[in-house]
């Protein structure tokens, strides 16, 4: 028992190291601090204000709702206790019983404070009502009112962008944990599974990657999170998937590939991160989005294949068994590519063509054919 928790937590800093040394983590997040920001360049974020406010954390909007709208009516409280104590209305001022209040039944601060919340919400007087015999509470009845309808269109707007959000969206679209080297269709190739949860498809969803991994340049440059094309694509092609179930992306591994040079027993021991894009137009809201995942070695698998997860019922419907979504199976692999693609090449050198004659009989045509005759 001791040793299976001690192994946990070994896997579990593994995975913490992991997270922290990524580029873009499992579900799309990007791993990056931007420091050393001169003071006035920051005041940028703030001239894209509605952006700002819609990429931060729902905990901030809702605490940020609370505070403004707490804010502005006890704020107007103040100033209608205020236009109150001035006009005497107050009761520790002892009006006369024939003195006109600006606001009926407003004399204090938590009656002020409720006047102002019935006041910005709409929501009706009742006993508390403007006389109108003050010009003052006239005008600032106006402007809470104004105010109280810009607060809650601007408020609404940023809760309805929040939830419309396409990051939403892609939070539908699943990537297998792993990656797994195999053949298919006579080439070596890598593979990656994605599936979409919802019936609803991605239009002109296209998908592709970028191996990030630091490299040394000719000059002696050392390159950080250098970028290479990886080019992904299903049977039917790259471009315009046919998302209605999930896919098998494939990436050939030949001598234009990065990952020619990797072999089986030296794939682990390699420092990069395949990041793998996703993009689409969401057929509901025709919203654009992005779905992001990234793999790195440990997270490739060599020698294995996925399991077919789509099947056919007896009545005639296709079933998507997401059991063996992730799964995986030990297959026949080359070695590595080079090897896999030199042993190709001299299988191909020595085809046999023509007759095969191993004893060098002279073999008789007794009917030639006559190249010449028309």
């Amino acid at each position: 028992m001791f040793q299976s928790l001690q192994k946990r937590l070994q896997n579990r800093l593994v995975d913490r190291r992991t997270q922290k040394n990524r580029l873009v983590t499992k579900d799309g997040h990007c791993n990056i601090e931007v420091g050393n920001i001169e003071y006035h360049r920051r005041f940028i974020l703030l001239v894209d204000f509605w952006t700002t406010v819609v990429e931060i954390r729902w905990r901030y909007v809702i605490f940020n709702y609370v505070i403004t709208f707490t804010g502005t009516w006890f704020g107007f409280a103040l100033i209608w206790y205020w236009i109150g104590k001035s006009n005497g209305d107050l009761l520790h001022q002892n009006p006369p019983m024939n003195h006109t209040p600006c606001v009926r039944n407003v004399y204090g601060l938590t009656t002020a404070f409720l006047y102002s919340l019935e006041t910005q919400t709409t929501i009706g007087y009742g006993s508390r009502y403007i006389t109108g015999v003050c010009p003052s509470s006239v005008a600032l009845l106006i402007i809470q009112t104004l105010m109280g309808t810009i607060l809650n269109c601007f408020m609404c707007s940023i809760i309805l962008a929040k939830m419309a959000l396409p990051k939403k969206r892609a939070k539908s679209i699943t990537f297998s944990e792993t990656a797994v080297v195999c053949l298919k269709n006579g080439s070596l190739c890598l593979l990656i599974r994605v599936a979409n949860l919802r019936k609803t498809l991605l239009i002109g969803s296209q998908i592709y990657g970028k191996l990030l991994k630091t490299i040394v340049t000719s000059d002696g440059e050392t390159v950080i999170l250098d970028q290479t094309n990886i080019n992904f694509v299903v049977d039917a092609g790259k471009d315009n998937l046919f998302f209605v179930c999930p896919l098998t992306l494939y990436h050939v591994i030949d001598n234009t590939s990065p990952f020619f040079e990797l072999a089986m027993d030296t794939l682990h021991q390699q420092e990069f991160e395949l990041v793998v894009f996703l993009d689409g137009v969401a057929e509901s809201t025709s919203a654009s989005c992005q779905v992001r995942t990234s793999y790195i070695p440990r997270e490739i698998k060599w020698g294995y294949s996925f399991l077919p997860v789509i099947s056919r019922t007896k009545e005639g419907k296709y079933c998507v068994d997401f059991s063996n979504f992730a799964k995986i199976v030990p297959v026949t692999t080359p070695h590595c590519a080079q090897c896999f693609h030199n042993e190709k090449a001299h299988n191909h050198r020595h085809t046999k063509t023509g007759i095969d004659n191993p004893a060098f009989e002279v073999i008789d045509i007794h009917d030639p054919m006559d190249f010449t005759k028309m």
